[in-house]
This record gives structure tokens, sequence and C-alpha cells, in this order.
């Protein structure tokens, strides 16, 4: 088994940087209501936002040696992803390796595991995302993939899939579907923004989201 996979192919930067302009939410309903990852991974302050392709690493419960192979072939601009079997009772990345990515420019980490020195990391600016906090410490023994597809958060995850995270979670999307993704993302912004308009225009819930005639075949009953 060829364990690292140095080479894969990414989206163009435009689109990462045009992908990045709606939430993870607006992504994710734009889309089919799909690719959200577990509402376990969030970010360890809410002001981190990210956007960029995944590199995608598999590492054993409680040991984080891959995740260092994996910073080692990672891109400026790249998500580190970090599948550890959601075994949360470990701190698989600090402050020293947070460093290690800000030099690089990597864009943000991603584990279902736990991570440690959270402050250190918050001023740092890099993008933190995990499972959970935790101080217990790692080893560095067990090999594991890198660049090969992870299951992660009740979604699969290919290298070179566009992550998108901010305070409310992370939504993945297909590289080779981020273009009618953008599409989408932006119709559902300017229909969002019209609505909210008409609200404040005096339009009502029930009007403007066409609630009538549904509410009538349920047999809703008002006293007035």
């Amino acid at each position: 088994m060829i364990h690292v996979k140095a080479n894969i192919e990414r989206p163009d930067a435009d689109v990462v940087s045009r992908l990045s302009a709606f939430s993870s939410a607006t992504i994710h309903e734009a889309q089919g209501r799909k690719g959200a990852l577990s509402s376990r991974i969030k970010p360890i302050d809410r002001s981190m936002s990210f956007c960029g392709p995944a590199v995608t690493v598999r590492c054993a419960p409680q040991d984080n040696l891959m995740l260092q192979v994996a910073i080692h072939y990672a891109q400026a601009g790249d998500v580190v992803l970090v599948a550890a079997g959601e075994y949360e009772e470990a701190g698989t990345f600090g402050d020293v390796l947070g460093n290690a990515m800000k030099a690089k420019g990597i864009a943000a980490m991603v584990t279902d595991s736990g991570v440690r020195d959270t402050q250190d990391l918050i001023e740092l600016g890099l993008p933190v995302f995990s499972g959970n906090i935790c101080i217990k410490g790692t080893v560095k023994e067990t090999l594991g993939p890198v660049n090969h597809p992870v299951v992660f958060g009740d979604e699969i995850i290919y290298p070179g899939d566009i992550l998108r995270g901010d305070a409310d979670g992370v939504v993945v999307v297909r590289r080779e579907e981020a273009e009618e993704v953008i599409a989408l993302s932006q119709a559902r912004d300017d229909a969002e923004r019209e609505l909210i308009r008409q609200y404040h225009d005096g339009g009502t819930t029930i009007e403007l989201c066409k609630l009538t005639d549904v509410l009538k075949a349920k047999g809703l009953l008002v006293e007035v």
C-alpha cells in the first residue's frame, strides 16, 4: 500500500475564493442539503473561518504520527483534515504543530479528535475545528494513509474536495461540483436577501412562505 499520495488535484484558487463568500449553512442547503459534517465538529473560537482543499489523513486514536507527515506534504491554502476514529480523549494537535502549519500557510486544521493549547492557537490565528478539547498526550507509532478517501463526520472526504468552515460548522463540496454549487449558493443568497427585504416592508411569514394552503390542509385552527 502507498501510504502517502504527495500529488493531488486541487481546485483553482479563484473557485475556492468565490465559494468562501457563502456560509457553511448556505452551501449545505444550496447543494441539496448534503455535505454537512457532524455537528460535533466546531471551531475552538467562533470567529474562525476557512475555505480550502482537503489534505486527508487517517490517524490511529491517540496517535498523531501521520498528522505530522500530512503537514509535511500539505501546501499553502490546504486544509488538513484528520480522521482519528472520533477518539475525543486525546490532544492530537496543539500550538507547536499549529505554528508548523501557520509557517507553511496552511489554511486550517480539522479533526474529529481533540486538540489542546487552544488559547495559543486562537492567538496564532490558525482556524482549528475539532470534536473536542483535551489535554491528554499522544504517541507517534502507527502508519496510516495521507491523501486517500476518508470517512469523517458522517461524510466521505476525497483529497482536493473543498471544505468550508465557519461558526456553524463544516461542509464539504466535491471539487468537480464547485462551480455549480457557487451558482446555487448565490441564487439562495439572493432569494433570502429579497425575503428579508419583504419582511421589513411588512410581509408576514405565512404570506411570504406560502403557508396558507399548507396550514389549511393540515386543519390549523386559529382563535381570534
